[in-house]
């Protein structure tokens, strides 16, 4: 007769030798990927249990989807650093963590300094079976660009310094280089706008008119 397998424990922690970080539930972590030439999977961790005798360590897991591993691919507006968090769960060893990440809002992912290698963000979560977004669409930027593209955080962008709206260089025929060279900045609209002030006053002053860049002015 075989004997009953002893029950597992659920741990509140549990320290990876091999790399020397404690993890416990809500971690997001670093897996090593079947496939050695693809990139670490990520993952979130649900739960850390053991044996009895606290040996065999499994984590449930939470798998973040990379775009390019989703129904509709890697579109424009996905940034190199974005991952879904899906419905998708599973069972692993401990053993086949590499590292702990971090997961970050959209929002606090953008004010980050530096982006390190274990630095990841998330807006959306995942269907893998149906391919759905929650939500279902993402918003463009808050004071967004004319194409009305979902912000990028790994685009430049340029803002104008009247109206504060952002742009991308291309949609305002402008290079990345000439972009990074600018010390200031206005759209189309406000330099009309500005070219128009400029004209009233020399109207006024009986001065003559000035020729206004209608793309950008610098200072």
């Amino acid at each position: 007769m075989a004997k009953p397998k002893a029950p597992r424990r659920t741990l509140d922690s549990y320290t990876v030798k091999h790399i020397n970080k404690a993890i416990k539930a809500g971690d997001c972590v670093l897996m090593r990927p079947s496939d050695p030439g693809k990139p670490s999977y990520v993952a979130r961790v649900d739960r850390i249990e053991s044996d009895g005798r606290g040996a065999n360590v499994k984590v449930h897991v939470r798998w973040y989807y990379r775009p390019e591993e989703s129904i509709g691919g890697r579109r424009q507006f996905h940034g190199s650093k974005e991952v879904f968090l899906s419905d998708h769960q599973d069972v692993q060893s401990a053993d086949t963590i590499e590292a702990k990440c971090t997961v970050h809002s959209f929002k606090s992912y953008t004010k980050l300094d530096e982006v390190g290698n274990e630095d990841f963000f998330c807006r959306f979560e995942y269907n893998s079976t149906t391919g759905a977004f929650n939500p279902d669409r993402v918003a463009v930027y808050d004071a967004y660009c004319k194409c009305e593209m979902p912000y990028n955080p790994d685009d430049l962008m340029v803002q104008c310094e009247d109206c504060s709206d952002w742009f991308h260089p291309a949609c305002i025929e402008m290079t990345v280089e000439e972009a990074k060279r600018l010390d200031h900045f206005f759209c189309e609209i406000c330099s009309s706008e500005h070219q128009k002030k400029l004209q009233n006053s020399h109207t006024v002053a009986g001065e003559p008119d000035k020729k206004v860049d209608t793309k950008r002015r610098r200072r």
